[in-house]
């Protein structure tokens, strides 16, 4: 839910065969290496950096629209890298504006969030279907052989109505929070 994604990692963070499995390289925009006055903090940054080389063109664009995160290192108690932080940030959200991107992620989070939000509602109407009389009567045509589970459960589907599937327009359960 956020337009710029920053990854944070210590010195000693684990290997790159670890951060390509946990997703780490296609979803930060900006790489930041936390207490970089420890030891193995400039080899952290060079993993870091080496494996943004083998991941070229992927997923942050191609061409002009290219992103490539950068990798900022900062010491939190200090303060120390903090500005250059802030700019790195600054720069995506420019490049995002730049490049309609910030529109692009916008549209996509909406999308999943609807995506998840009816989901949840054909779930939620789904249990309701499945105490319903229908349903029993649905259970017992199938048991009794009358029906097989395909059949009963696309009459079911018929004759049932799905909140918000049929074409209700009504606002009932919209939670706005």
């Amino acid at each position: 839910t956020a337009d710029t994604v920053v990854v944070v990692v210590n010195p000693g963070w684990g290997d790159s065969v670890q951060a390509n499995k946990a997703g780490l390289m296609e979803i930060a925009d900006v790489f930041v290496v936390n207490k970089a006055d420890r030891d193995g903090a400039e080899a952290t940054c060079h993993d870091l950096e080496q494996m943004l080389d083998l991941s070229s063109g992927e997923p942050h664009g191609v061409g002009r629209d290219r992103w490539r995160p950068p990798v900022v290192s900062t010491v939190s108690t200090t303060g120390s890298g903090v500005e250059q932080l802030r700019h790195a940030i600054a720069s995506h959200r420019a490049h995002l504006e730049t490049t309609g991107g910030l529109e692009a992620r916008r549209r996509q989070r909406l999308d999943a969030e609807m995506h998840r939000i009816v989901a949840e509602r054909l779930r939620q109407s789904a249990l309701m279907v499945g105490e319903s009389p229908a349903f029993a009567q649905a259970r017992d045509d199938v048991l009794s052989r009358r029906s097989d589970p395909w059949t009963a459960t696309d009459n079911l589907m018929n004759h049932v109505h799905i909140a918000g599937v049929s074409g209700d327009t009504g606002d009932a359960g919209h939670n706005p929070g």
